[in-house]
C-alpha cells in the first residue's frame, strides 16, 4: 500500500506544481465558468490521456521514457518527434518552476540579505542541478513531503485569510480575447505524463495498480486548483497577481507569508527535481548521452533560456502546454491504438479531435 501512496504523490505531485499559481489570475481574466468548463473537459482528456499512457508503459519493457516508447510502438520517425517534443516540454516546463522559485525564493530573502531575482533563480538552479546530479532514489519520499508542505501552506493560508475572503467587489473581465487563455495552462497543471515510468518503478510488483490511480490523481488535484483558486481570489480580488502569492503579504502579514512561500519553494522544487530527473533520463536511456553530458543538457540549458530573457511564467506554460504537450498526448493516443487489446480504443479519436482543437485555439490566441 506505501508504494502505490508514492505513485499516487509522484503523479499528483507533478500534476500540483507551477500551474497551480496562474489559475486564481486566469479565472479573474476569464470567468469562473470557463474555467469550470475547462477543468471538467480537460480532466477527462487528461484521465484518459494518462491512463492510456500507464497502460502502454505496462505493455512496454522498463528503463525508457516517451521517446523509448514511441519508438518501440510507433518506429523511428515517431521516435524523432517525441524526442524534440519531450526534451522542450520538459525544458520549458523546468523554466517555469525556475521563474516561480526565483520569484518565491526572492520574496522571502530580499529584504533580508538583498541581491535580486536573478540571484535567487540562480541559487535555487544550482541546488537543484545538484540533486539532479545524483539523482534521488526516495523520489516517492520527497514528492509525499512536497505535497504534506502544501497542504500545510493552503491550510495556513485559509485559516489567516478567512476573514478577508469577499467576492462581492471582484470584477471578471470575461473578454473575447481570453477566452482561449486558459488552455495551455489548465493543461499543464493537470499533466503528470512524464511521471508515469517513474511511477511504474516505484509499484514494482504492484504494477497493477498503475492504471487504477490516474482518475484519483486528476480529481485530486483538480480540487486542490478550486479550493486554492477561491480562496486567493477571495482574499484578493481584482489585484491578484499572475503567481498568486507575493501579493499576499498585506492581507497575511510577513511572518506568515514568508512560511507560506517557503512551503511553496519546497513544492515547486520537488516537481523540478522531479522533472529535470526525467529529462536526465530520457537524453541518457533514450538517445544514448553520456551520464553527465545529460545532466548538463536538462539542467543548464532551461537556466540559459532564462538568462537570455523569457521570464513571463503565464506565457510560457501556455506555449508548452499547446505545443509539447499536446504532440506528446498524441502520439500517446497512437501508441495506445498501436496495441490491439487494450479496451478503451473508442476513446483515441474523440481525444486527439480535442487536443487539436485546443491546440489550434491556443495557438490563434498566442498569435
Amino acid at each position: 500500500m506505501i508504494r502505490v501512496i508514492y505513485a499516487f504523490s509522484v503523479i499528483s505531485g507533478t500534476m500540483i506544481g507551477v500551474g497551480l499559481f496562474a489559475l486564481p489570475y486566469l479565472t479573474l481574466k476569464t470567468s469562473p465558468l470557463i474555467m469550470l468548463a475547462y477543468f471538467i473537459i480537460l480532466g477527462f482528456v487528461s484521465i484518459a490521456i494518462h491512463y492510456f499512457y500507464a497502460a502502454v508503459a505496462l505493455k512496454t519493457p522498463d528503463f525508457i521514457r516517451l521517446p523509448g516508447f514511441a519508438r518501440y510502438h510507433l518506429g523511428q520517425n515517431a521516435y524523432r518527434v517525441a524526442i524534440v517534443s519531450g526534451i522542450l516540454g520538459l525544458m520549458g516546463a523546468n523554466l517555469a518552476y525556475l521563474i516561480l522559485g526565483g520569484r518565491f525564493l526572492n520574496s522571502i530573502f530580499f529584504p533580508i540579505f538583498g541581491f535580486g531575482e536573478s540571484f535567487y533563480t540562480f541559487i535555487y538552479f544550482a541546488l537543484g542541478s545538484i540533486l539532479v546530479l545524483f539523482g534521488i532514489k526516495a523520489i516517492g519520499k520527497v514528492h509525499l513531503l512536497g505535497l504534506i508542505l502544501f497542504f500545510l501552506s493552503l491550510v495556513i493560508i485559509v485559516i489567516k485569510g478567512v476573514g478577508y475572503i469577499d467576492f462581492s467587489d471582484i470584477v471578471f473581465e470575461s473578454s473575447p480575447s481570453h477566452l482561449f487563455l486558459p488552455y495551455g495552462v489548465v493543461l499543464f497543471s493537470l499533466w503528470g505524463l512524464s511521471l508515469i515510468p517513474e511511477a511504474e518503478e516505484l509499484l514494482d510488483g504492484g504494477r497493477k495498480y498503475l492504471t487504477k490511480i490516474i482518475p484519483f490523481t486528476v480529481i485530486f488535484s483538480s480540487l486542490i486548483y478550486f479550493v486554492f483558486t477561491f480562496v486567493v481570489l477571495g482574499i484578493m480580488g481584482n489585484e491578484t497577481p499572475a503567481d498568486s502569492l507575493t501579493g499576499l503579504q498585506m492581507f497575511l502579514g510577513n511572518g506568515t507569508i514568508v512560511l507560506v512561500l517557503l512551503f511553496a519553494v519546497i513544492t515547486t522544487f520537488t516537481s523540478y527535481i522531479a522533472l529535470g530527473l526525467t529529462l536526465k533520463k530520457m537524453l541518457w536511456y533514450d538517445m544514448g548521452m553520456p551520464k553527465n553530458i545529460a545532466w548538463i543538457i536538462a539542467c543548464v540549458t532551461p537556466f540559459l533560456v532564462y538568462l537570455v530573457g523569457f521570464q513571463d511564467f503565464v506565457k510560457v506554460l501556455s506555449l508548452v502546454g499547446c505545443t509539447m504537450l499536446v504532440i506528446d498526448a498524441i502520439l500517446v493516443c497512437l501508441m495506445y491504438r498501436k496495441i490491439p487489446e487494450m479496451k478503451y480504443q473508442y476513446l483515441v479519436i474523440p481525444v486527439i479531435i480535442a487536443l487539436s482543437f485546443g491546440f489550434l485555439s491556443e495557438l490563434i490566441n498566442f498569435l
